[in-house]
C-alpha cells in the first residue's frame, strides 16, 4: 500500500459525515500519539518529559515544511485566533478586510482598531457573494492601506482566493495576512507569498482543538510589534530575575508554554498529511467536492461555491429556495452538515466514502422543490 492509501485507511467516521469544515473527527494516528504521550507524562521521569517536549520542534518544523517557510518563522498557538490577535494588536496603519470574514479576523481587527488610539484603522469592504477576489481588493486599495487580512477559503461559500494574485496587487510594501484554517493540509498553494499565515488542526488535520500555529515572515516581524509577548516569547528559556526583549524570531509571539498533548496531536496530524502528500489529498478532496456539486445539480439545488477547481477547496455551499426543507432531509438521512443562514454547507475530506455520497444523493432526492 502507498502512504496515501494508508492515509485513506485512517478515516473511520460515521457514514454521512460531511461537516469537515466545522470539525474533523480525530484520526486514529492522533489518538494513538496523544495516548502514548499521556502515558509518558504520567511517569514523571525527566527523560519521558523531555521526549514529549521534542514534539514542539517536530510540529513546528512540519508546519514550516508544508507552508514552504523557515522553521524560525513559525510559532505554535492555541488557535488561529491567537495568531490573529498577535497580528492585529501589533499592527499600525490601515487594514483592509471583508465584513463577511469569519470572526477570527473581524473581531481581532475591530478590537485592535478600537483600542489602538488611532494607530490602527480597519477598512471594511463587502464584496459580491463574499468573494474576496483580487479585483475587489484592487478596487479598495489606496495609499493608506498597509495590510490585507483574508481567509484563504471563505467559510460561507467555499470560495478560494488567489494568494499569488493578491500578493501581486498588494505589492511589496503591504502585508498579506491569511487565515488558512479552511485550506491548510488539503490545498497546495504558495503560502510563502503571504506575510502572516495562521491555521488550526481541529478541522482538516483531524487533530482536535488547541492545535493552532502561525507563520510570520521577516517583513511581518519588522512591522508587527509582539505586544502580547510573554515568558515563552524570549530566547534562552525561562527569564528569571530579568526582563529580556522578545526573541528576534516568531517565538516572540508566544505567551506561555504550550499544551504538550495538543502539540503531540498537531505533530501527528501534520505527519499524516506530510506522508500522504498534500497534492494527493487535494486531488481526492477535489473529486469528492465535484461529486457533491454534481449531486446538487441533479436535484436542482443551486450551488454558490465556484465550480472552477482553482477557486474552491473542500466546501460546497448550497442555496436552496427552502433551506429548512433541505436541512431537515439531510438530518433525517443521517447526513451531517452546517446550516449558515440561507445556505447549507457540505464539506468532504479525502476519505469521504461513496456510501456518504449515496446518503447525500438519497437525502436530496426526498426534497420536494417549490413548483415541482
Amino acid at each position: 500500500m502507498s502512504s496515501f492509501d494508508d492515509y485513506l485507511a485512517t478515516f473511520g467516521e460515521d457514514p454521512g459525515y460531511l461537516d469537515w469544515a466545522a470539525f474533523g473527527p480525530i484520526s486514529p494516528t492522533v489518538r494513538a500519539e496523544v495516548f502514548a504521550d499521556a502515558d509518558l507524562l504520567g511517569s514523571g521521569r525527566p527523560s519521558s518529559r523531555a521526549l514529549v517536549a521534542e514534539r514542539f520542534d517536530e510540529a513546528r518544523d512540519s508546519a514550516a515544511d508544508l507552508l514552504g517557510v523557515r522553521s524560525d518563522t513559525v510559532t505554535l498557538q492555541p488557535s488561529a485566533s491567537h495568531g490573529l490577535l498577535h497580528t492585529m494588536f501589533g499592527l499600525s496603519g490601515t487594514v483592509l478586510a471583508s465584513t463577511a470574514e469569519f470572526p477570527s479576523i473581524t473581531m481581532p481587527l475591530e478590537r485592535a482598531a478600537h483600542f489602538s488610539d488611532g494607530g490602527l484603522t480597519a477598512r471594511w469592504i463587502t464584496p459580491e457573494h463574499t468573494f474576496v477576489t483580487p479585483e475587489a481588493v484592487a478596487e479598495a486599495l489606496d495609499d493608506e492601506v498597509t495590510a490585507l487580512a483574508v481567509s484563504h477559503v471563505d467559510f460561507r461559500t467555499g470560495y478560494r482566493t488567489d494568494i499569488a494574485a493578491l500578493r501581486e496587487i498588494l505589492g511589496p510594501d503591504r502585508l498579506l495576512i491569511v487565515d488558512a484554517v479552511q485550506s491548510f493540509g488539503i490545498v497546495e498553494d504558495d503560502f510563502a507569498a503571504a506575510d502572516v499565515v495562521v491555521g488550526h488542526g481541529y478541522k482538516w488535520l483531524r487533530a482536535a482543538r488547541g492545535t493552532g500555529f502561525a507563520a510570520f515572515s521577516d517583513r511581518a516581524r519588522e512591522r508587527i510589534t509582539p505586544v502580547l509577548s510573554g515568558p515563552a516569547g524570549v530566547e534562552h528559556g525561562l527569564p528569571l530575575d530579568e526582563r529580556p526583549a522578545p526573541a528576534p524570531s516568531a517565538r516572540a509571539y508566544g505567551i506561555s508554554g504550550p499544551d504538550q498533548l495538543a502539540v503531540a496531536r498537531l505533530a501527528a496530524g501534520l505527519r499524516d498529511v506530510s506522508e500522504a502528500g498534500v497534492r494527493a489529498i487535494e486531488q481526492a478532496v477535489s473529486e469528492r467536492t465535484a461529486a457533491i456539486i454534481e449531486i446538487a445539480d441533479r436535484h436542482g439545488i443551486p450551488v454558490v461555491t465556484p465550480r472552477e477547481r482553482a477557486h474552491r477547496a473542500g466546501i460546497v455551499a448550497l442555496a436552496p429556495e427552502v433551506p429548512a426543507a433541505v436541512s431537515a432531509a439531510l438530518s433525517n438521512a443521517g447526513v451531517a452538515a452546517s446550516t449558515r443562514g440561507a445556505t447549507i454547507r457540505l464539506a468532504a475530506h479525502a476519505g469521504t466514502s461513496d456510501e456518504t455520497l449515496r446518503l447525500l444523493d438519497d437525502a436530496l432526492g426526498t426534497v420536494i422543490l417549490p413548483g415541482v
